[in-house]
């Protein structure tokens, strides 16, 4: 599959479960990484995509068809 707006494959997934609510904890528990891996993942989709927050990263993801609203 093509890379979402220059997202990696992990950065799409971290996005995917960060949309849906989930903690970085979760996210990392459910990837076998660590928090702060996925906190970096984070800050890398936010700079990607222009994003500041959040709620940003729910918008957006709804908007692509990512998670359902």
């Amino acid at each position: 599959a093509a890379p979402l707006d220059g997202l990696t494959d992990r950065e799409h997934e971290v996005l995917a479960y960060l949309a849906d609510g989930a903690s970085n904890a979760e996210i990392a528990d459910t990837l076998s990484i660590s928090p702060k891996t996925v906190g970096r993942h984070r800050e890398n989709i936010m700079a990607k995509l222009n994003l500041h927050s959040r709620a940003d990263l729910v918008k957006y993801a709804i908007r692509k068809g990512i998670i359902q609203a």
